[in-house]
């Protein structure tokens, strides 16, 4: 089974700098957005980047206790670097990894914050993650819409992160790998900009998932800039009938690959 994805990053045209770190290291692939400032975001992002990063060289199927641990090792990282500083750091981060299931592929998807996993499917496409966030709270209690939540003053009050406070409790999803579906991994500087079905009309039409991160990433950014910073993957999981292999090059954000059978990939 082949993984094919693409990755885009950015500032997003109005902020200095860019505290999003992105992941793309078959078969671990994740989206962590900093908080804290600049120097202290791209700290955070990045260290937990770096904790996955190492479960890409695991030589067995990857399980949701692997994640937890790389995560907590993030977060003891990070609150070491911010000892002694009047100032905390985290970071929020939404992930997949290619792994089995009694003999079949499987996507193990995680997150913790407001950071989102999407599947899209020939039917529609959905939110698998949940938002850890003060304004989901309030659509799931009633309190405001979901259209309302786009635009609340409180959007960006998050109630899980990475290396803030005590270890965060982590959500898991595990997904069916194969066939033409894709996921969509970004951070809320993307969908903050674009509204699902847009998200869905993009992912649909490309004909690789470079294509369709660059796209996203275009009109998040077009018309001067979206107001936070803007990262996207997408990657899907199959054979080379599932992906048009006509918008493969070689390059640092996307590619194609066979993924070693001991990393979790069916075969």
């Amino acid at each position: 089974m082949q993984i094919h994805w693409g990755v885009a990053t950015d500032a997003g045209g109005r902020r200095q700098a860019n505290e999003d770190s992105v992941l793309a290291q078959p078969p671990v692939f994740a989206v962590a957005d900093g908080m804290g400032g600049h120097a202290r975001g791209d700290m955070a992002s990045r260290t937990v980047v770096t904790e996955l990063e190492n479960l890409a060289r695991s030589e067995r199927p990857l399980r949701p206790e692997d994640v937890s641990a790389a995560l907590v090792r993030a977060g003891e990282r990070i609150r070491g670097t911010m000892a002694g500083e009047d100032a905390v750091a985290g970071t929020t981060v939404a992930g997949a990894i290619l792994t089995e299931e009694d003999g079949k592929p499987f996507w193990l998807v995680f997150n913790v914050g407001d950071s989102r996993v999407y599947r899209w499917t020939a039917q529609a496409l959905e939110q698998v993650s949940v938002d850890h966030s003060l304004v989901q709270e309030m659509v799931d209690s009633g309190t405001i819409s979901r259209a309302e939540a786009r635009r609340h003053p409180q959007r960006n009050v998050i109630t899980r992160a990475v290396g803030t406070g005590a270890v965060p409790e982590i959500d898991f999803w595990m997904l069916r790998a194969g066939g033409p579906d894709r996921l969509v991994l970004c951070s809320d500087g993307l969908f903050g900009e674009l509204e699902d079905g847009e998200i869905a009309e993009v992912v649909s039409g490309a004909t690789h998932p470079h294509e369709a991160a660059a796209t996203l990433l275009d009109r998040a950014v077009q018309g001067g800039g979206a107001n936070d910073n803007v990262s996207v993957v997408v990657v899907a999981a199959g054979g080379d009938a599932d992906v048009d292999s006509t918008e493969r090059r070689a390059g640092e954000d996307h590619g194609s690959t066979l993924p070693r059978a001991e990393a979790g990939a069916g075969r």
